[in-house]
């Protein structure tokens, strides 16, 4: 049924969406594009916060389609922490590993495909991961693709991350993971594909994905 009206003030927002306060246990994400599914999303994560993985609770029957109603999470994105020097870049992709293999042992087969330091929080209890739009069931080295173009985008875009977002993707890949040719080749295709990247960020496709090759090797 939603809860619309009944929201305070903007906390945040993203690429397609906005998180509102509802009080200081709730708070609501709406989205602008059209691009989620509210309830499907808030089923997954009941679905896997059953099974132990670290996400937000979520209240079902206030979300809808285009409104996601789920638990507020005190801490900074890994990004903000990152920034303001509060956790290092190996520190980051070693995160981001764990995060990725804790996921892909659960039963479903379920990959995220959007796991990047914007979409961890770094709370009192440890990082919850949020943002689960993308999510589907598939191939393990997909998800693990798509990190790592992400980040390789970043360290081919902008001057300023690229040398610690290259230590991130470094770490993201030194543990044995589950990337894969299939898995690159299809993550640079969806990441092409992607609407809501800018044309720097689609300019440095080839070359973010020739960076994540190189871990390969």
């Amino acid at each position: 049924m939603g809860i619309t009206g009944r929201v305070g003030r903007l906390l945040g927002s993203g690429r397609a969406s906005d998180v509102y306060e509802i009080d200081e246990a709730w708070v609501l994400r709406r989205d602008r594009e059209g691009y989620a599914d509210g309830l499907a999303e808030a089923a997954l994560m009941e679905r896997l916060r059953a099974h132990g993985y670290p996400v937000p609770r979520v209240r079902l029957a206030d979300s809808t389609r285009s409104e996601l109603v789920m638990e507020r999470l005190y801490g900074p994105t890994m990004l903000e922490a990152f920034v303001a020097g509060r956790i290092d870049a190996r520190e980051s992709g070693d995160i981001l590993a764990r995060l990725l293999r804790q996921l892909h042992a659960l039963p479903g087969r379920v990959v995220h495909l959007d796991l990047h330091p914007e979409n961890v929080m770094l709370t009192p209890d440890g990082p919850y991961v949020i943002d689960w739009a993308n999510a589907e069931e598939g191939d393990p080295g997909l998800d693990w693709g798509m990190s790592a173009v992400i980040l390789a985008q970043v360290a081919m875009a902008d001057e300023q991350f690229a040398a610690p977002v290259r230590t991130m993707l470094t770490t993201l890949l030194a543990d044995p993971s589950d990337l894969t040719e299939d898995g690159l080749t299809e993550a640079r295709r969806r990441r092409a594909a992607n609407p809501t990247m800018t044309a720097r960020e689609v300019e440095v496709l080839g070359e973010a994905e020739e960076l994540v090759r190189s871990f390969m090797a």
